[in-house]
């Protein structure tokens, strides 16, 4: 039987999770005054949903436990804040009272920073770029999360989230999705499919440069022994 080749998906789970991020927390951050996050729906659903979910089940085939975790579970995500955010059709949000759904949006933001912690613990390994995008992504969910938590009344008894907290997580959120597209391109320029590498800064103590030292100990000892 012949061996087939795959595809690293990392990069296409990549820009899945980069796309969407950027686009609710550009919204987070009110850029060009847009308040409203109905626009995040249908790419939540599609591509940082759908497409991210695959991309993170194809790298299940090519062995990477880190990459299937994550992508799969943000590809989760994301479908998930679409239903949250579909009007009418769910009616998740019309279930709650305006605080207690500030409360509950807390909560499920709080579970997703501490798994965003434990995949940032599991990057301390691996290099500066990777762990970039989930030391930032940790604090764009802790702000968010608190935002929820301590909500402000805007009118009536309509309860909206803290502006302050999250602006701030539209910011880190905004920094973990430029880094999501950094690394992305980082993988698409690895496979040889362009005129350039991107560094990614593997740290001292990660197995690549581990990898790294022991070649260049072997080519030191060839050339002194030739």
């Amino acid at each position: 039987m012949s061996k087939r080749n795959i595809a690293n998906p990392s990069p296409l789970g990549l820009c899945g999770f980069a796309f969407t991020t950027f686009l609710l927390s550009a919204i987070n951050m009110e850029v060009l005054d847009v308040k409203h996050s109905s626009i995040v729906i249908s790419g939540a659903f599609a591509y940082g949903g759908l497409v991210q979910l695959c991309a993170g089940m194809w790298e299940m085939a090519v062995g990477n436990t880190f990459g299937a975790t994550s992508l799969s579970s943000f590809g989760g995500f994301w479908i998930a804040i679409a239903i949250i955010l579909t009007p009418g059709g769910f009616e998740i949000e019309s279930s709650y009272t305006s605080l207690e759904f500030n409360h509950a949006f807390s909560l499920f933001l709080f579970g997703w920073f501490i798994f965003t912690t434990l995949l940032l613990l599991c990057t301390l390994s691996s290099s500066v770029a990777q762990c970039s995008i989930f030391l930032t992504l940790d604090i764009a969910f802790l702000c968010l999360a608190l935002g929820r938590r301590y909500p402000h009344v805007s009118s009536g008894q309509t309860y909206a989230p803290h502006y302050n907290l999250t602006y701030t997580g539209g910011v880190f959120g905004m920094l973990s999705a430029f880094a999501a597209w950094y690394n992305a391109l980082a993988g698409i320029a690895a496979s040889n499919h362009t005129f350039f590498t991107l560094p990614v800064l593997h740290f001292p103590w990660s197995e690549h440069t581990r990898l790294q030292r022991r070649k260049m100990k072997q080519i030191e000892q060839t050339v002194s022994s030739a």
